[in-house]
């Protein structure tokens, strides 16, 4: 199966699936999603923000998701994994704090604290850069459902079959470019997969708003 050459063209590949969206508004997971998010929104002619949110990591292994956070949503938890690892939500309760003022910090760094876009009654396309375990989106869609669209649509250029499959319950719609068999990272699906600064999300969106 072909690879992207970077997240720019995956994002307008995914944009000619998404034409039939009515004066959107996407909402990109950062930092990835943005870069995929640009051209979608270019595309549709539609508003681009982000979407903030943040992974809540097993305190001896962080980079285990065991949860996730997102900006005006409350944690959502691997409850099946936070009992094969013998804790609870209370038990990592540090680490949600932790993690509720590092999405601040990106919150205001990413927005100067300006508040998300009216999203009650809209169309909102939430977009990143691929699934893996899928945790954060699905943060993410329950923080965007939360505050009353008319329709959510997940749209990401690569996912594991089966967070693809588990995902469609918590969206309208889920598109999905790729769903490989063999998925084991989202990175093996580009060419070039550079790591993001805070700094290239702001260039991105800045460019984005001229």
């Amino acid at each position: 199966m072909e690879v992207f050459a970077d997240r720019t063209q995956a994002g307008e590949l995914l944009a000619e699936r998404l034409t039939g969206a009515h004066d959107p508004v996407v909402l990109a997971l950062p930092r990835g999603g943005v870069e995929v998010a640009v051209p979608i929104a270019r595309r549709l002619g539609a508003e681009l923000d982000v979407l903030v949110v943040r992974k809540i990591g097993y305190p001896p292994m962080p980079e285990l998701g065991v949860g996730a956070l997102a900006e005006g949503g409350e944690p959502v938890f691997d409850l099946d994994l936070l009992h094969r690892l013998g804790l609870t939500p209370e038990s990592v309760g540090r680490v949600v704090r932790r993690e509720r003022e590092e999405l601040a910090r990106r919150v205001e760094a990413y927005r100067g604290g300006r508040p998300l876009p009216g999203l009650s009654g809209r169309e909102v396309i939430v977009v990143d850069d691929g699934l893996a375990t899928g945790g954060t989106a699905r943060a993410a869609l329950r923080a965007v459902r939360a505050a009353g669209p008319a329709r959510v649509t997940l749209a990401v250029p690569v996912g594991a079959p089966e967070t693809v499959e588990a995902l469609r319950a918590e969206a309208d719609e889920v598109v999905a470019l790729k769903t490989p068999a063999g998925f084991r990272a989202v990175g093996q699906w580009y060419e070039r997969f550079d790591q993001l600064s805070d700094e290239d999300v702001l260039e991105m969106l800045g460019r984005s708003r001229w």
